[in-house]
């Protein structure tokens, strides 16, 4: 079985078990971007042991993630799963919700941003010097790039559009191994099973088998902002007060210590 294929499986018995479970008094269904993994696990945390937060109205509440692409996610609260709030690895996604009508009103709001950078396996660590990529360092003679999906996960859109602005997507197109998420893409070069890899910032900041080969220019790419939203029709206290943490101080403070940046206006 192939790995995409059993991460989709977990991801539909992530669902499922949400489906489950999400009426339950309490309990806070977060779909997140799978780039925010490692941050979320801390945040959930700090969330359920500090009494500021923990208190009314969110005394019995209990914050389940469900990670993955943001298009997966995305087209999972399009069909009607239980989502109680939405964070997205870009603006797109969380715009077709908006256009459907499936975002409460006035709960959106911006969280934090981050970088796009070129990663290779802790060992191998060479800076590659951007724009001026050396195509025989990576991803090398029958090597693979990792990437998110180019057309739908924001990781891989981001990269896709950063490659093309550096005149280097006509000679990758065809050398790229498509991953459904970024942390995916993150594991492939963690193995060693592609040679490089590009995620975000973030995402090797969190992987000590990588290392950060080069930077992509922030001009090369659409600016890369996390936007947040409690979804219509699971528009409850709770919800709305985890949301409230997730743009306080206390979450910033979280934020920065694993990379991300201050949210785009």
């Amino acid at each position: 079985m192939s790995l995409c294929i059993l991460r989709r499986i977990l991801l539909a018995a992530a669902v499922a078990c949400a489906c489950a479970t999400g009426a339950a008094a309490g309990q806070i269904t977060v779909f997140a971007a799978a780039s925010l993994k490692t941050v979320l696990d801390e945040m959930i945390a700090l969330y359920a042991a500090d009494p500021a937060w923990g208190g009314a109205p969110n005394a019995a509440a209990r914050v389940v993630p469900v990670l993955a692409g943001s298009s997966i996610l995305a087209r999972q609260i399009q069909r009607g799963a239980p989502a109680d709030v939405f964070i997205s690895a870009n603006p797109g996604w969380m715009d077709a919700l908006e256009r459907d009508g499936l975002l409460a009103e006035g709960s959106r709001r911006n969280l934090v941003s981050n970088r796009l950078v070129l990663i290779v396996p802790a060992a191998a660590a060479t800076d590659l010097r951007l724009p001026d990529l050396d195509l025989g360092v990576c991803p090398g003679p029958g090597g693979r790039m990792a990437m998110a999906l180019v057309d739908a996960v924001p990781a891989g859109i981001y990269g896709k559009a950063a490659l093309q602005a550096l005149g280097l997507w006509p000679t990758l197109r065809d050398r790229i191994a498509q991953a459904d998420n970024v942390r995916a893409a993150l594991a492939l070069v963690a193995l060693g099973e592609s040679p490089c890899g590009i995620v975000y910032a973030t995402d090797a900041q969190a992987e000590p088998r990588v290392a950060v080969a080069a930077g992509f220019p922030a001009d090369s790419h659409p600016p890369i902002v996390y936007p947040a939203a409690v979804i219509a029709g699971r528009d409850t206290p709770q919800a709305r007060h985890f949301l409230a943490f997730l743009a306080g101080p206390e979450a910033r403070a979280v934020f920065a210590r694993h990379g991300f940046a201050a949210a785009l206006p």
